[in-house]
């Protein structure tokens, strides 16, 4: 699966993918177990289509929301048409090359960004996952709260790495960076099976909507880990 040719050329296909995510609403609970997201100013790197960016206006934060690619944002906008504008700003950058002050952030969150780097840069993927965190870290205040989303298994009942590759990112972040990790289901929710497979095998591919069908999942299981420290260095 081409995640650049989907992010560049279907954001609408992949707005419909995140948009059933989490049925049951329990990411936005766990994010603010982590950090207080009222009156928070939040940096968001790689927001997509905005779903989490939504998340955290409606538990009241401030959001600056960045992504790379422009169709992603268009969608984000449309998306976000319906909060106050001052209370949120979309911007198209790099993950390693945030165009934001230093020290200016409560919270700083990437949901789904740094897992895809693993496969993407597969000499250098910590050198390009460390200056994403760094410059995540840099628009941290003193105290505040570094967070990462990424999936621990799209159809899995258990949360798990779903590869080696990813298993080993994890356990970087773990043991090199002084993350903690909280795991949570985080099912995909259809009105039907048909549907259910139509739409999670224009990203996930034919051979899991296939899986989809024959296993009659209008709830397509997803779990999904967030890694988490206080502060920008490294620390437990």
């Amino acid at each position: 699966m081409d995640y650049h040719d989907i992010y560049a050329h279907h954001a609408d296909d992949y707005d419909r993918l995140v948009a059933a995510e989490d049925w049951e609403g329990r990411l936005g609970p766990a994010i603010a177990a982590i950090a207080r997201l009222e009156g928070a100013h939040v940096l968001e790197v790689g927001a997509g289509t905005g779903r989490i960016t939504r998340l955290l206006l409606t538990r009241g934060a401030h959001a600056v929301a960045v992504d790379r690619a422009p169709a992603m944002l268009e969608v984000a906008r449309r998306n976000l048409a319906a909060f106050a504008p001052e209370s949120w700003q979309l911007l198209c950058a790099d993950a390693e090359a945030l165009p934001v002050p230093d020290n200016w952030a409560d919270v700083a969150i990437a949901g789904w960004v740094f897992g895809h780097f693993r496969s993407w840069h597969p000499q250098d993927w910590r050198g390009h996952v460390q200056r994403g965190l760094d410059e995540m870290a840099r628009a941290l205040r003193p105290g505040g709260a570094l967070i990462l989303i990424e999936t621990l298994g799209t159809g899995s009942l258990e949360p798990a790495p779903p590869s080696l590759e990813l298993a080993e990112y994890f356990d970087w972040l773990e043991k090199e960076q002084g993350m903690r990790r909280v795991a949570i289901r985080t099912d995909y929710g259809f009105s039907d099976v048909a549907t259910a497979a139509a739409t999670t095998g224009a990203f996930f591919g034919a051979a899991f909507a296939e899986r989809v069908r024959r296993e009659q999942w209008a709830r397509v299981p997803e779990c999904t880990g967030l890694w988490w420290r206080r502060g920008g260095s490294a620390q437990a």
